[in-house]
């Protein structure tokens, strides 16, 4: 197989990771503080299926790593009193049964016990990274500040943390709308970010731009494997005259 048909190939495979990734976009555009991914390409050499005084070594296209876009999704009111959106830069954090998670889905509610939750149950954390309970025996209506301070009528119950990094690779992807900290970063609170009740954030992801991606990969892939046709063709029509000399 000729150099040239290695070189697609490698770059059939990056393309299809890069769909991949594109039609993860487009599907969670309505998703709760879904932030949009786009991978990242490198050159990688490799050593040459022959060589003919060719270069060497060859390059390759390879995928390195994917990355995530953390801007400000717009936000939009719901009016629930547990459905809540950060402006600014920061995140919650749950406490699942795998470890403390960060996220910027802030649809929670209340478990049988009083306990402010996610909506697959796990606790939010306060700013301590405790857990928040409302007495659901007493009456009083449930307010949060804009500094995420829990009040229940005139009585404060507790505080919603919200947490920060230094560099936001230390996030690493988890499922669920969720992440973990996969460094040795430690979280700090997000002093600047603001909480605000009766709304959630939405997606950051532009579905025009992110179809228009899909579109511009689809062709990409489409002239990749043009070209190992025409590459497999004048290959296959050389050896064939070249037998007709013999």
């Amino acid at each position: 197989m000729d150099n040239s048909i290695y070189v697609g190939l490698s770059k059939q495979m990056v393309l299809r990771r890069e769909m991949d990734i594109v039609a993860n976009n487009i599907a969670n555009a309505d998703t709760t503080g879904f932030k949009f991914e786009s991978l990242m390409t490198k050159e990688v050499p490799g050593p040459p299926a022959f060589t003919l005084q060719g270069p060497s070594p060859i390059k390759f296209v390879g995928s390195d790593g994917v990355a995530r876009d953390f801007s400000q999704g717009g936000l939009r009111r719901t009016d629930s009193t547990l459905d809540l959106a950060i402006e600014g830069q920061g995140f919650f954090k749950v406490t699942t049964k795998a470890g403390d998670r960060y996220t910027r889905d802030g649809r929670f509610r209340t478990d049988d016990t009083g306990r402010i939750t996610t909506q697959t149950g796990a606790p939010v954390a306060d700013e301590g990274g405790g857990e928040i309970t409302v007495d659901v025996s007493k009456p009083g209506q449930i307010s949060i500040s804009s500094d995420g301070v829990v009040s229940q009528g005139t009585e404060r119950i507790g505080k919603i943390g919200v947490f920060k990094f230094g560099s936001l690779s230390a996030l690493e992807k988890t499922g669920d709308n969720l992440y973990q900290n996969a460094s040795n970063q430690q979280a700090s609170a997000a002093t600047d970010a603001k909480v605000r009740q009766g709304m959630l954030e939405s997606s950051n992801v532009n579905p025009i731009v992110q179809i228009t991606k899909m579109i511009e990969v689809n062709r990409a892939y489409e002239q990749v494997t043009q070209m190992m046709s025409a590459q497999a063709d004048l290959s296959r029509n050389s050896v064939a005259r070249l037998g007709k000399l013999q």
